[in-house]
């Protein structure tokens, strides 16, 4: 099919409620894992896993996604998006089976790897066929919709994982995915045509290689520094510096191609490559300090899983209140006089996270979350339309590929950064409270505060419990900071990269079908 067919209302209607349901599945499975991190690090409940370990479970989803994405719609112009729709929905299927019975830790990570393999290929041809499908005013009706699964899921998936997590076992949140996936596979199979382009763009197996190696090797040396709490090993600095070399010859291949998925010249221009830059920088933040958040509420408060899950659907909130805010405001005054104010008050919330302790209100606590949320839904979108609009129309496809992978690089890289930050000075600040315990009890507690707990339980210990709650908070404050520095620099990236005075217009042209199609 090489023109989009002319579909009925009504099932213009249906193929949209598919692609929602679709929508709100990978939005809960980002959301859900955050809410389980506590009960896997439990020895008893979970897995028993260390900091490093959970760093990987969360890190091989996205790091998969991130390599793998923008490659995807090529696959899809070339197979069929609803082919490599359904590909991906089958892989995401079977890796969350895999997940929800994996017997040790190895399994979950690759089985999670496996799941952002599936979501890498739904993404991009999910918004295909909404392109595809809906056309004029409608597309942008469709486009409007559709977002609104994103909020459900943030909000929904963190409620969701608490009740199963206080009713059943851990593994029981990825198997939630199995229904919603089945349902929409037969959503697509009755419903949606096979749309495909008749311009094949490029497959880019030496860019999906090199960039995968480089990103895993990178976040391998990050993660191992927080395991041996030292960066002067060879297992360390080895891969960082071939990460670095991999990603750096990655560039170079892009550069060569002459249409290549992923085009770095785009980051040479000011306000694209700057507000990519600044955006990597914010999500970076958003994952260490969630990565942070589930341990803070559910080890240190000692929430339950649906106590935990409750508490944080101000965030949710505050990015489903702040996305429309930003998008008012922009049509009045500067989008940078809107963007750059919210993303240094992202960055003071963060940074918040080092004034909480074991006895702070939880009304504070929310408080916090919710101006989190809002700040953050005020940046994304407005950010990301503007640099994707700002491009010429025949670069909108590569424009969108960078800024998905800047995106999901920046998720990577802080849940490896923030986990390891968090590991060396845990360790450190336990370590005087181990004095005269068994060599066995010492070993255990260092790993973390989850199996400190679990240690101290089990030798009728409680001082070492306290110890290991006041070492994680130590470590919390201190990553917090870190990380609001990070965020921070986000800020000054954006205030340089905008230009000054400038209003987004109120409405952006109608793109033809051809040029549509090229931007996912």
């Amino acid at each position: 099919m090489t023109v989009p067919p002319t579909l009925p209302k009504s099932r213009q209607r249906l193929i949209l409620s598919v692609l929602m349901l679709c929508s709100l599945l990978i939005w809960l499975e980002n959301t859900v894992l955050s809410t389980t991190l506590e009960t896997l690090a439990d020895p008893v409940r979970g897995l028993g896993a260390d900091p490093g370990q959970l760093q990987w479970a969360t890190g091989s989803y996205t790091l998969a996604f991130a390599t793998l994405m923008f490659t995807a719609g090529a696959w899809g112009d070339r197979f069929g998006h609803r082919t490599v729709f359904s590909t991906g929905l089958v892989i995401f299927v079977g890796s969350s089976l895999w997940a929800a019975y994996a017997g040790d830790v190895g399994q979950l990570i690759a089985a999670r790897a496996a799941m952002g393999v599936g979501s890498a290929l739904i993404t991009p041809t999910m918004m295909a066929i909404l392109m595809w499908t809906f056309t004029g005013a409608a597309r942008a009706a469709a486009i409007g919709i559709f977002s609104t699964s994103a909020g459900v899921g943030m909000a929904a998936g963190p409620v969701l994982a608490g009740f199963l997590l206080d009713h059943f076992w851990w593994g029981s949140v990825f198997l939630i995915n199995v229904p919603v996936a089945v349902m929409t596979l037969v959503g697509l199979a009755v419903l949606v045509p096979n749309f495909r382009s008749p311009t094949l763009r490029p497959l880019d197996p030496a860019g999906m290689l090199l960039s995968i190696s480089g990103l895993v090797a990178l976040a391998y040396g990050l993660i191992r520094a927080g395991q041996v709490t030292v960066w002067s090993r060879v297992d360390v600095w080895a891969p960082i510096i071939v990460g670095l070399l991999l990603l750096a010859v990655f560039v170079l291949v892009e550069l060569r191609v002459t249409l290549p998925s992923f085009d770095p010249r785009l980051l040479a221009r000011r306000a694209f490559g700057g507000g990519n830059v600044a955006l990597g920088l914010l999500l970076f933040g958003v994952a260490a300090i969630t990565f942070y958040n589930a341990f803070y509420l559910q080890g240190a408060l000692g929430f339950s899983p649906m106590k935990a899950g409750l508490a944080n659907i101000p965030t949710a909130c505050g990015a489903l209140a702040g996305a429309p805010l930003a998008s008012r405001l922009v049509r009045r005054l500067p989008l940078r006089l809107v963007t750059v104010p919210a993303l240094a008050m992202a960055a003071l919330t963060m940074g918040g996270y080092g004034f909480l302790g074991l006895q702070t209100p939880l009304v504070w606590i929310e408080i916090l979350l919710l101006i989190q949320g809002l700040s953050v839904g005020m940046v994304i979108g407005p950010v990301t339309a503007a640099l994707v609009s700002d491009l010429p129309l025949e670069q909108a496809g590569a424009g969108s590929a960078v800024t998905n992978t800047v995106r999901q690089t920046g998720s990577v890289l802080g849940i490896a950064v923030g986990g390891t930050i968090m590991s060396i000075t845990y360790r450190r600040a336990i370590e005087p409270s181990l004095e005269g315990a068994p060599g066995q009890v010492q070993e255990q507690a260092r790993v973390s505060a989850e199996q400190a707990r679990h240690v101290a339980t089990a030798i009728d210990r409680p001082t070492l419990a306290q110890a290991a709650d006041d070492a994680f908070i130590h470590a919390m404050h201190v990553g917090a900071g870190w990380i609001a520095v990070v965020v921070l620099l986000g800020a000054a990236v954006l205030l340089i990269a905008l230009p000054a005075g400038e209003r987004k217009k109120t409405s952006v042209p109608e793109r033809d079908y051809e040029e549509v199609r090229s931007s996912v």
